[in-house]
């Protein structure tokens, strides 16, 4: 096996290209993976249409994909831990020099045949979960797990709001069920969204469009207003909308991506209440491994979660599918 197929981003020139690479060799301390299944996500759209660019990528181009599972190959000189034929994920990024460095970003990733990486980010997974839905537990779930857990410190039988009911925002919903949020409330546009969030566990969901909704908030909420608001969308608008649904002591916490500025209209409301805006990225490794255990104890399914699989060939398609928004997926899946 002298080379392998990997979806390769020139990061100069966002070209985005399936093709034969070499084969790639674990060095000591790493593991070789077959890919069995790597998920699509928004930043990896954004990655190819330059909205985002890697802050430590030591080249030009990189092999994408930050949410990946498969099994062990080939274990690296030095590595005792993991062994051929085992099921693992792959935690999304690794510490390096004290900085964290996203896989699929600044060094590649598992949109490929193989991957390889360090033997600390490796997660062994249960039989019972299937390789597509494990590939999304870091990022897709560990990244709302992360939001509502450790930087909201969400309560049980507290009001939540979720803004943006796609592939992060479903999962926030049923995560804040897990829990005990009460009332979970959903925004989005979309009516399928809406109906979505539902399924997921929403006890009620309201379009953003809607001129009353801070009003219906807090009918819903008997006059509390939210305890936690998330921004799942990172859009401007719907974190101003937020504040104005938030309670005394309410924290937005702003999870999805923009560079447009916040702003909050009324100050002396937002001091007197003492309400917060909280930035959030990401997860730790803690959170993925607390996931998968989740999921081993049967709190967790995902099957929901995987709105379809296409082969790595298609890469390019899933990538397009999913701006168009082609059947409003919460996670597309690549399977070399």
């Amino acid at each position: 096996m002298v080379t392998v197929l990997a979806g390769r981003l020139n990061v100069k020139t966002r070209a985005f290209l399936v093709e034969e690479v070499p084969t790639p060799r674990p060095g000591p301390g790493e593991v070789l993976v077959k890919v069995e299944a790597a998920g699509v996500c928004l930043s990896d759209v954004h990655l190819i249409d330059g909205t985002l660019t890697p802050l430590y990528l030591p080249g030009d181009t990189v092999t994408l994909g930050h949410e990946v599972a498969g099994v062990v190959a080939e274990p690296g000189a030095g590595v005792t831990r993991w062994r051929p034929g085992q099921r693992v994920l792959l935690q999304a990024g690794e510490e390096r020099d004290g900085v964290v460095w996203t896989r699929g970003v600044d060094y590649d990733g598992g949109w490929a045949e193989y991957a390889v990486a360090a033997e600390p980010t490796l997660v062994e997974i249960p039989d019972e979960l299937p390789f597509e839905q494990a590939a999304i537990i870091p990022d897709a779930v560990s990244t709302p797990w992360a939001a509502i857990t450790a930087t909201a410190r969400a309560e049980p039988a507290r009001p939540a709001g979720v803004w943006g009911a796609g592939g992060l925002g479903v999962h926030g919903v049923q995560l804040l069920r897990l829990v005990g949020a009460a009332p979970i409330i959903a925004v989005d546009p979309l009516p399928e969204a809406r109906e979505r969030a539902l399924a997921f566990g929403a006890d009620t969901a309201f379009s953003s469009d809607d001129p009353e909704l801070p009003a219906r908030v807090r009918g819903e909420t008997g006059g509390a207003g939210l305890a936690a608001a998330f921004d799942f969308a990172g859009v401007p608008a719907v974190r101003e909308q937020a504040v104005r649904c938030l309670g005394p002591g309410g924290r937005l916490v702003l999870v999805g991506l923009t560079d447009k500025s916040l702003t909050i209209s009324d100050g002396t409301a937002f001091s007197y209440f003492q309400q917060q805006v909280l930035g959030h990225y990401g997860s730790s490794d803690e959170h993925v491994v607390q996931l998968v255990e989740l999921v081993r104890r049967g709190r967790l399914d995902f099957s929901r979660s995987v709105s379809g699989v296409l082969p790595l060939t298609e890469a390019q398609e899933a990538v397009d599918r999913l701006l168009r928004k082609e059947g409003n997926p919460v996670r597309l899946i690549l399977r070399p």
